[in-house]
Order: structure tokens, then sequence, then C-alpha cells
């Protein structure tokens, strides 16, 4: 399959989009800009779509070969928890996004703002740890920073 070392660059910065719109989506609620909130919110769960059919070509291109973090003891364990808690809460944002979304087109507005208290967040988490465990792996990375 054709190389593509170049997407995990591009995952993050469209990580770091989505955070960037989901933060903006939640200024726009809160100013009662509803059409806003609803075209930036719409925008974040594509730019994460993205990220998400990025991410799977990626890693169906190197047959699912994880890139390890070369730390021992304490840092080691702090990353493994980390990289869990990611994953996990990663696995449930796209079904709490479609969720989110059909409520809000819906107009179903009480149940999307409860569950927005919870996947908002969980949503922000996600995109921000993905942003930081990309520097971690690509450019923290003790034996691979070293060998640069």
């Amino acid at each position: 399959m054709t190389e593509l070392s170049f997407l995990p660059p591009v995952n993050a910065v469209l990580n770091t989009v989505a955070a960037t719109l989901l933060i903006t989506g939640r200024r726009f609620i809160r100013q009662g800009r509803v059409d806003a909130h609803r075209r930036v919110m719409l925008g974040a769960f594509a730019v994460s779509s993205v990220f998400l059919a990025c991410y799977v070509l990626h890693k169906v291109s190197r047959d699912f070969e994880n890139t390890a973090f070369h730390a021992e003891g304490v840092a080691q364990a702090a990353y493994l928890l980390f990289l869990f808690s990611h994953v996990t809460l990663a696995a449930t944002v796209p079904f709490l996004a479609i969720t989110l979304i059909a409520f809000g087109l819906r107009g179903a507005i009480h149940r999307h703002r409860r569950l927005a208290r919870i996947a908002w967040p969980l949503w922000l988490y996600v995109s921000v740890t993905g942003v930081m465990i990309y520097f971690l792996l690509y450019w923290l990375n003790p034996v691979l920073a070293s060998s640069t």
C-alpha cells in the first residue's frame, strides 16, 4: 500500500480544527446564535469524520501496527493511562455526536442540551488529547526524538 506517513500530522491538524470549532460552537450557542452554532458544530462533525477516515486509512496502510511510546516506569504508565482514556472516550464520540445532531436537527432541544452537557466535553477532550498523543509519539517520544 502507498506510504501515508504524512497522515499523522494531518490528523493532528484536523483534531486541532475540530477542537477550535467545538469551542466556537459553544460560544455561539451561549450568545444565542443558533444558526452559527449549527453550522460550526456540523463543521466540527465533518472535520472529525475526515479525521476518522484518515486515521483508519493510516492504520490500514501500516497493517494496524502501533507507534510505540518508548518510555519506562511512571512515564510509560502515565502515557498508557492517558491513551486508554483517549481511546475509550473516542469510541463513544461518533455515537454521541450523531445523536446530538439528530436531536438538534429534529428540534428536540431539551434532549440535545441535556446530552451536550456530557458529550461536548468528551468530544473536546478526545480532540485535544488526540493532538497531545500526536506530539508525544512523533515529537517527544524518547527513542524517536533522540534519533532525529
